[in-house]
């Protein structure tokens, strides 16, 4: 069941509102109804995060180095010669 009501807000929580739904992609009146459920359970509200897209990159190789030996690759990445 829902309820029409009418409901006077402050500027800055209007712009708020506005901004999260634009994030969300959903419906001011959507977003509104998530966030006054959220404040009412007392619970944190957490927006979906996106996917962590990676785009790996070819870095090509180093002659002299031994890429199975990580103790001999640290050396070389934080000694003072090769920063």
């Amino acid at each position: 069941m829902s309820i029409r009501t009418t409901v006077t807000l402050d500027e800055d929580v209007v712009a708020r509102v506005r901004r999260e739904s634009l994030s969300r992609g959903a419906s001011f009146r959507d977003t509104l109804n998530d966030l006054l459920r959220a404040a009412l359970l007392g619970v944190d509200y957490k927006p979906r995060r996106r996917a962590l897209r990676i785009q790996p990159t070819h870095m090509g190789y180093r002659p002299g180095l031994n890429y199975d030996n990580i103790e001999s690759l640290l050396e070389y990445g934080e000694s003072d010669q090769h920063r």
